[in-house]
């Protein structure tokens, strides 16, 4: 297994789908040959004091897919395993996610090498403030929005937006989206990728036949995708049976306490499932989390999780992808033969971008929406894209990730048709 992973590119991933899909959608290779190369990517490295007075430098990046149907929007991540090709990946996927949902956005994504967990407070802003200025010339409102995703949070995208309005001179919050309410921040945003998560999970569940309260399902990644989906899909009245983060899993056979978990988390030193224990709660490992007896599988950690490893012995019937990439292209093809369904990532975990956008409409006309509007919208928005996906779906006798990514490059597609080449 880990040399599987040593070797796995995700963009060449990224790749190999798009290849399928274009040639199910019977496209020419110039109809989409640019949509497979990213328009900029840039490097940078960001020198940082710490707080014991030496100086560390981290690698940081910043790559734009796409600007075809809109500006750039991706979010930026902080983790010691950040590389030029996840981060090119990412920002692809972001450009079909924002195809899929039909909003008017191309893909960016940005991250640096670095554990947050061995930073201070005062050496992450740094390091954040640093990285802002070294990628300041791509980003803008109008040119490249970026927004939370791994180990980044509100208070992150706050420096960042202030970092930028020092250097313009006033106050553009526009710059990014995930911000504290108090600065421009939409409510709902915090909760939208999960809830998304839960609205695609549901229509799922409802066109597969299998929406009961019975439902087992099984939630790897307690953070903020993973955890507001186990929540809201508990209050829905299914049982979450499994749960994972950093510290491992923990499975109950007859449901888990979500909001005795995310109590835990939150009182925890660690912020993390560590120690856990109640009863009839068993420990389990990673891998047991992802072949747990289980209905449904919701991957909500990184990406390469499910792979031809483990792919045999998942024993869910549904796989919504909460997480970027978590299944490979070799655990797709076993899991299609296995006759077990994936939601694909482009769709099951839009809500974070859907509601950036709507936290960027807001800034730009200075506006404010209330939570019920944000909440109702998104809503409309992911069910209406579930059923453009499995309209595909149904029509072409494709997989669900092949119908989301036909239905991308014919929006990606048409945009190229009708802007043309430059010059």
């Amino acid at each position: 297994m880990n040399n599987q992973k040593s070797e796995y590119n995700p963009y060449d991933n990224f790749l190999e789908v798009v290849d399928t899909a274009a040639g199910k959608l019977g496209l020419d290779k110039n109809e989409y040959i640019t949509i497979t190369y990213p328009e900029r990517e840039l490097q940078v490295a960001v020198p940082v004091h710490m707080d014991d007075g030496s100086i560390r430098v981290f690698k940081g990046y910043r790559v734009q897919h796409s600007s075809g149907r809109g500006p750039s929007k991706g979010g930026i991540r902080f983790h010691p395993n950040v590389n030029i090709d996840e981060v090119k990946a990412l920002a692809a996927w972001m450009t079909f996610k924002c195809a899929v949902v039909n909003i008017p956005y191309g893909g960016a994504k940005g991250g640096v090498e670095v554990d947050p967990s061995e930073l201070s407070r005062g050496e992450m802003e740094r390091l954040t403030r640093r990285y802002t200025a070294a990628i300041l010339p791509l980003i803008g409102p109008e040119r490249d929005i970026p927004a939370p995703d791994v180990n980044t949070n509100a208070e992150v995208m706050g420096w960042i937006m202030d970092t930028y309005s020092m250097f313009k001179g006033y106050s553009v919050p526009g710059v990014v989206t995930g911000k504290p309410i108090d600065i421009g921040g939409s409510l709902g945003r915090n909760e939208a990728t999960g809830r998304g998560v839960s609205i695609v999970a549901m229509e799922a569940f409802k066109y597969l036949g299998i929406d009961s309260p019975s439902l087992h399902i099984a939630v790897q990644g307690m953070g903020n995708v993973g955890g507001t989906t186990a929540r809201l899909l508990s209050e829905a009245g299914y049982k979450i049976v499994g749960v994972s983060d950093v510290s491992g899993g923990y499975y109950k056979a007859d449901g888990l306490d979500i909001r005795d978990l995310e109590a835990y988390i939150a009182n925890s030193s660690t912020h993390s499932l560590e120690g856990y224990s109640a009863e009839g709660v068993e420990k389990i490992d990673n891998d047991g989390l992802l072949c747990c007896d289980c209905d449904v599988l919701i991957p909500c950690a990184l990406e390469n999780q499910i792979t031809a490893d483990n792919a045999d012995r998942i024993q869910a019937k549904l796989i919504v992808e909460g997480a970027n990439g978590p299944t490979s292209v070799e655990a797709d093809e076993i899991l299609t033969k296995r006759n077990i369904a994936v939601i694909p990532d482009i769709l099951a975990n839009a809500g974070g971008v859907v509601v950036s956008y709507f936290e960027w409409v807001q800034n730009t006309q200075n506006l404010t929406w209330d939570e019920d509007n944000v909440n109702s919208t998104l809503r409309k928005i992911m069910i209406d894209s579930f059923g453009d996906v499995q309209n595909i779906h149904d029509t072409d006798g494709v997989t669900f990730r092949v119908a989301a990514y036909i239905l991308g490059l014919k929006r990606l597609s048409m945009a190229t048709r009708i802007r043309g080449i430059f010059p």
